[in-house]
């Protein structure tokens, strides 16, 4: 296993690097779904060079990826999540403010990830068997805070709507942070930039730090409390483990 996690390691970051030289380029973007859900051809080239070196190395592993529709069950065997490009309105728009993404499972469980900040070359990365790490120094866990010395990551939609009750908890912290991707807003919050992070977001875009998170004493839940299913896009919550009965008292207000 420590083999297949120095490897996600050095993959993710020559992935960052492919990222960067095609910034230098033509950045072709194309509407999915609606005119803020972009993807880029450096999304798709970022994912092939992902796969092919994963493939390359451990031909017999699956593949769970956001392009393209590439698609495995987590729960089949050993399987890599990748998320090329989170954040690619940013990508697009910014130059920054983005992240690449892997997440390593066997049978449905975790057991590593990795989550790169490809521009502030900030790696976040640790599993089951691994410490976690910010560019090789040891992250602490969840040390403990009021809520009203808090800061918190939302989804722009979830904040404006107030769905679950999501604006009224965060009336009572010092505010909302709104970063525009999943993986950056997830490695401030287990940074502890961040007390908790809500989103309406894709098995890819939390894999990763699902496993990290788990290490630091975080965890990801549906608002109705339940684990994601690693199937469909969900309104999730990235939080403390410790703080969710007391978060769970504003949302269902």
């Amino acid at each position: 296993m420590e083999d297949k996690f120095l490897f996600a390691q050095q993959l993710i970051r020559e992935a960052g690097q492919f990222i960067k030289e095609k910034m230098t380029e033509q950045v072709a973007v194309t509407i999915k779904s609606q005119n803020d859900d972009l993807v880029t051809n450096v999304d798709q080239e970022t994912q092939e060079f992902m796969i092919a070196k994963i493939l390359h190395h451990y031909p017999e592993d699956h593949i769970l990826a956001e392009e393209d529709g590439v698609r495995h069950p987590i729960k089949d065997g050993n399987v890599w999540v990748i998320d090329p490009i989170d954040g690619t309105v940013n990508f697009v728009v910014q130059k920054n403010q983005f992240a690449v993404m892997v997440a390593y499972f066997e049978d449905g469980v975790g057991q590593f990830g990795c989550i790169y900040d490809v521009m502030n070359d900030l790696l976040l990365s640790g599993g089951v068997n691994q410490k976690v790490t910010l560019n090789q120094q040891e992250v602490a866990p969840y040390q403990s805070k009021p809520l009203d010395r808090a800061l918190i990551g939302c989804n722009s939609g979830l904040f404006l709507t107030n769905e679950f009750g999501v604006t009224h908890l965060i009336s009572h912290t010092l505010g909302v942070r709104v970063y525009g991707g999943a993986g950056i807003s997830m490695l401030k919050v287990m940074t502890q930039e961040l007390m908790a992070y809500f989103s309406h977001i894709q098995p890819w875009d939390y894999a990763a730090a699902m496993i990290i998170g788990k290490q630091l004493g975080y965890l990801v839940r549906t608002f109705d409390g339940q684990e994601p299913d690693f199937k469909t896009r969900q309104k999730v919550m990235f939080l403390p483990e410790c703080e969710l009965k007391h978060f769970e008292n504003y949302l269902s207000e």
